[in-house]
């Protein structure tokens, strides 16, 4: 889902598609996917966060390590 999007790469689009809609219909696009894996990004934080909390509870090390390694490299990401 993450793609890679440079300013660059969109004059390069926008200049070989023949009218504004098209430019239009490509950026709205990069905004939507954007969006959404923003989304992703701060639901999977959110998850993180309360299987930290159980992982805590129940004393379980290795889960608790395992999920606050993702959430850090997750939070670093987004920073």
């Amino acid at each position: 889902m993450d793609k890679y999007y440079s300013y660059t790469d969109f004059l390069k689009a926008v200049s070989q598609q023949s009218t504004e809609h098209h430019a239009e219909k490509l950026l709205n696009e990069i905004y939507l996917d954007l969006f959404i894996s923003r989304l992703q990004r701060m639901q999977r934080i959110e998850q993180l966060k309360l299987l930290i909390d159980t992982s805590l509870d129940q004393k379980n090390e290795q889960a608790f390590y395992s999920y606050t390694t993702e959430l850090k490299e997750l939070l670093e990401t987004v920073s």
